[in-house]
């Protein structure tokens, strides 16, 4: 029975999420021992070297998580597969734990571009890799659409209290905000709460790992962009038992992608004047992936269909009220394309489109190829 030894934090729900992945694939098909270090070895210069010592005692099969130290080449003497998730930067001795950040960051421009906003913000840790790669794809997508970007990393928050609550205050108003995951989000909106920044009528904020105690916690309640970390650590498990068997050990990368963007009250407004057109806006963002219909939607404002296809095409760029709605269905289909194992069918009905025929057509003229085409696309620039 392999043992494995786990560097991770339980308090954190990311850490928590992976262990459930490999706790499942574990019970599946290998039943593994496991055994958590003390997240606050961390804090202690020398506390590599009792990890190390700890690992030959125990006869560790192989190592997984947090690795802050300076110190990694001592490692390789345990001669067993190390898995670190990444901090600083990738590892070029070890396995990687790591994740499609930068594609994370084009997602929450995308959320932000969609909802008419033309100034953004990001609140991130500098010298962080997962933060820094978030930023990149964040401006990258930002930038290629005319957008104007005002970003602030810090090392600490924490300490720069007063530069972050200045900062805050000389952004333009109203603006998108994406901080680098929920616990800076839970920060800023802290923050935007103490200086009176209405949240999302000023600032739309919007966090990464659906951190549900923290999202919760925050009022107004915050977005966040799910990460796929069970499936991560369940592919873990698999790519560890691959090294098991195998004659030579090799160093490999586990990728878990961004997921859905689990909505709430932080980012439910547009930057959109007309009241009439905000509210059937954010109807549609809600109801999407439900059968509704363009009748549903003329009748929750007090204003013929005709007024109401003018001043939406007006406040959306010439975009009607059905193009709107099928624009949310295939944003929606080709993430799950991108990021999950379902049927092409199975997403059509999570996404409120039934007819398979349909939605393969205007998906094709949405992003100039067909969903498998689309699939096999992300899964290569994945490889």
């Amino acid at each position: 029975m392999k043992k494995i030894l786990l560097i991770i934090d339980y308090s954190i729900e990311s850490d928590r999420e992976l262990l459930r992945g490999l706790v499942r694939y574990s019970k599946e098909h290998e039943h593994w021992i496991f055994h958590k270090m003390s997240s606050h070895l961390e804090d202690i210069p020398d506390g590599w070297q009792y990890v190390i010592d700890w690992a030959k005692q125990w006869k560790a099969d192989a190592i997984i998580g947090h690795w802050l130290w300076k110190e990694t080449k001592a490692l390789s003497e345990l001669n067993i597969p190390v898995v670190l998730e990444n901090h600083k930067k990738r590892s070029s001795l070890y396995s990687n734990l790591t994740g499609d950040y930068f594609g994370t960051g084009v997602i929450a421009a995308r959320f932000f571009l969609s909802r008419r906003y033309t100034d953004f913000a990001y609140f991130g840790l500098k010298d962080v890799i997962w933060s820094e790669e978030r930023l990149e794809g964040y401006k990258d997508e930002i930038e290629r659409n005319g957008g104007h970007l005002y970003s602030m990393m810090v090392t600490d928050a924490n300490k720069d209290r007063r530069k972050v609550f200045k900062w805050l205050n000389s952004l333009p108003k109203p603006i998108a905000l994406f901080a680098c995951n929920d616990e800076h989000a839970l920060f800023i909106s802290e923050y935007c709460k103490m200086g009176k920044i209405p949240i999302p009528e000023m600032i739309a904020l919007l966090g990464v790992d659906n951190d549900e105690l923290l999202c919760e916690i925050s009022d107004p309640r915050l977005s966040s962009i799910a990460i796929n970390v069970e499936q991560g650590g369940y592919k873990l498990g698999e790519m560890l038992n691959k090294q098991f068997e195998a004659e030579e050990m090799k160093s490999f990368d586990v990728v878990i992608n961004p997921g859905e963007i689990i909505q709430r009250e932080s980012t439910r407004k547009h930057n959109i004047k007309d009241p009439h057109i905000e509210k059937i806006a954010q109807f549609i963002d809600k109801n999407f992936d439900q059968a509704i219909t363009t009748a549903q939607v003329f009748s929750l404002v007090p204003l013929s269909r005709r007024s109401v296809e003018i001043r939406f095409k007006k406040e959306m760029d010439g975009v009607t009220v059905y193009s709107y709605i099928m624009l949310c269905r295939m944003r929606r289909f080709a993430d799950l394309l991108a990021t999950t194992d379902y049927s092409i069918m199975e997403i059509s009905e999570m996404c409120g489109t039934l007819n398979y025929s349909n939605v393969s057509r205007i998906f094709k003229k949405t992003y100039g190829c067909s969903p498998s085409e689309y699939r096999a696309l992300k899964k290569a620039e994945k490889a």
